[in-house]
This record gives structure tokens, C-alpha cells and sequence, in this order.
């Protein structure tokens, strides 16, 4: 493990770059508006050469998306790099990313899903700081909630202060599976890929650390089954705390009612002993708080809350 690297913070007119590492666009409206609401938050943009390219379910071809990544993070005018989109697609560039070039021009990366594979190889290989937060094709190209808005600035902004999430009035009503409070590194991301990369050598580590996840689209007995997954590999009973994020379009599936997310959650994590709740705004809902990975964070599965305990950013 490398020691934990910060990148500098987001200042007014920095230049944010976009690359789409994973899934192809669908609609090329999406990036014309999601460039104009970073303009309205006050950043130049710039756009990855192949981010426009479409091979099937990927964004071009694994050469051209890592190519595109590989450049924004060389670029010493670039201070930021937000994902166009999830889908699929981080896991085939994982052995050709340059992690030296990364390690030594260290920048703020922002995205998730399926960009969970880029944290997580991304933390492992050079110990950078990284951001599970808002893209350009569900957010800044959408209509960007207030409390996505002011989280992505609130956490990536140089000087801003150190805020506990809470969801917004509007948003999911977290539950509590186990009470308590737990502090430690916070990991984590999307449950495919995290379940995914288990028994490579970008596999998560859990270990005393705060473990958060979400999901979308999928039965509850596909979620138990990627828990149960964990459950064996002994990630879940190594971490201090779990939070999960909200899970939509989780439906009930096989089983009805007693099959449910909250259900599940609480047959699968409820025995583990470690303070856990379910619904922070974390997901692919509305509301998508932006948190730093490899930072120390505080959680409590009572009053459902994360707490930064550290920067984030320099």
C-alpha cells in the first residue's frame, strides 16, 4: 500500500477534463449541458480526444479510453477528471493505466459505478486519494440536485470545510440494520465491481475500514449473492462499519415481499456485529454525495451520518 496521496483542491477556472473509460454516450445533448453547468460552477472544460467513440457496449477501444485517461492525468493544466459515464468497461484497462505517471502527477478523479474499478486499482497502485461522486451523463448533464451540487463542491473545493453528509429532506429514508459507530479509512463503490475484483490484484481491502456500497437494477437475491461473496472472502467481517447506499430499481424478484433490499441487508450484515444502515445518498438516485476514498472517516448507523475526519484535498 502507498502512502495516502492528496490531490491539490479545485480552484475557480481550473480546467476539469472528461473521459468516458467506461460505456459509449447515448446522447451527445447530455455532454453539451453537462459542459455548461460546470461553466455556470465556474471551471473550464476540456474533452478527451476518444470520449465521443463507441465500440458496442464500450466507449472505443480499450487502447483509446486509457489513452484518454492516461493524457488528462499528464496534463499539468488539468486540475480534475470527471467520468462521462458508467456501463462498463474499467476493468479492461486496469494492467494498461500507467500508475507511475498517475503517482507522480496526482489529480482529482470523480466518478462511479463502474469507475469503481479505476478507485479502487487507482487507490491500491498509488495510494491517490480518489472521488465515488457525480459524471457527467447522470448529473451535471442531468438536472444536477442542490445536494449533489453542493457536496461535489463542499468535498473537492481547496479550504472547504469538513461537513458530516446527511440526507437531504428529500431523499431516501436510511434505516439502521445495526446500531453504533464506527471510524476508519472509508472504501468502497459499486458491488458488481467490488465483488468483481475480488482475487486480483486490485482487490479491496477492508480491513478496520469504514465499507460503503451500492448497487442499481438489480433482485435481491443477486445482492445476497454478492454479499455472500464477501461474507466468505472475509471483507465483511474485517471492516469496522458498512454503510449501503441507496439500491434502485432493486426490485423484490424471486421470493416477493420477504426478499426485499432491507431484508437482505439485514440477513446478510445484521449478524456481523459492526454498526451498519442502509439509504445513504450515495447511489444512483437523485442525490449523490460525493465521498473521498482513503480518507478517515467517523459513521453512525444510528443517526445514519458520515463524517470526513480528514481533507480530502490540499
Amino acid at each position: 500500500m502507498w502512502v495516502k496521496v492528496l490531490a491539490p483542491g479545485l480552484k475557480p477556472h481550473d480546467l476539469v477534463g472528461i473521459v468516458a473509460p467506461a460505456g459509449p454516450l447515448l446522447d451527445n445533448g447530455v455532454l453539451d449541458k453537462g459542459l455548461q453547468t460546470l461553466h455556470t460552477l465556474g471551471f473550464r472544460t476540456t474533452v478527451g480526444r476518444h470520449a465521443l467513440a463507441a465500440s458496442g457496449y464500450l466507449a472505443g477501444a480499450d487502447a483509446q479510453r486509457a489513452a484518454d485517461l492516461m493524457e488528462m492525468f499528464s496534463r499539468p493544466e488539468v486540475g480534475a477528471i470527471i467520468c462521462l459515464r458508467g456501463g462498463y468497461g474499467t476493468m479492461r484497462l486496469l494492467n494498461d493505466i500507467d500508475y507511475d505517471l498517475i503517482r507522480k502527477n496526482p489529480k482529482i478523479l470523480v466518478g462511479f459505478s463502474d469507475i469503481t474499478g479505476l478507485h479502487l486499482a487507482i487507490r491500491k497502485r498509488c495510494g491517490l486519494v480518489t472521488f465515488h461522486g457525480p459524471m457527467v451523463s447522470t448529473d451535471f448533464g442531468k438536472q444536477l440536485s442542490t445536494f449533489t451540487r453542493e457536496q461535489f463542491l463542499k468535498v473537492l473545493t481547496a479550504g472547504a470545510g469538513l461537513r458530516p453528509i446527511i440526507n437531504p429532506p428529500d431523499g431516501p429514508r436510511p434505516v439502521t440494520v445495526t446500531p453504533g459507530r464506527a471510524r476508519g479509512e472509508l472504501v468502497g463503490g459499486n458491488l458488481t465491481l467490488v465483488t468483481a475484483l475480488l482475487g486480483t490484484p486490485f482487490e479491496i481491502e477492508t480491513q478496520g475500514r469504514i465499507l460503503f456500497l451500492e448497487e442499481v437494477a438489480e433482485n435481491p437475491y443477486r445482492l445476497d449473492r454478492m454479499l455472500s461473496q464477501l461474507r466468505l472472502a472475509g471483507k465483511l467481517t474485517a471492516a469496522a462499519g458498512v454503510i449501503f447506499g441507496e439500491c434502485e430499481e432493486c426490485g423484490s424478484g424471486p421470493g416477493g415481499r420477504d426478499s426485499s433490499v432491507a431484508h437482505v441487508l439485514k440477513d446478510r450484515l445484521g449478524d456481523l456485529g459492526l454498526p451498519c444502515f442502509y439509504g445513504l445518498a450515495i447511489g444512483h438516485g437523485t442525490h449523490r454525495a460525493t465521498l473521498p476514498l482513503g480518507v478517515t472517516a467517523t459513521m453512525d448507523a444510528d443517526r445514519h451520518t458520515l463524517h470526513f475526519n480528514e481533507p480530502a484535498v490540499r
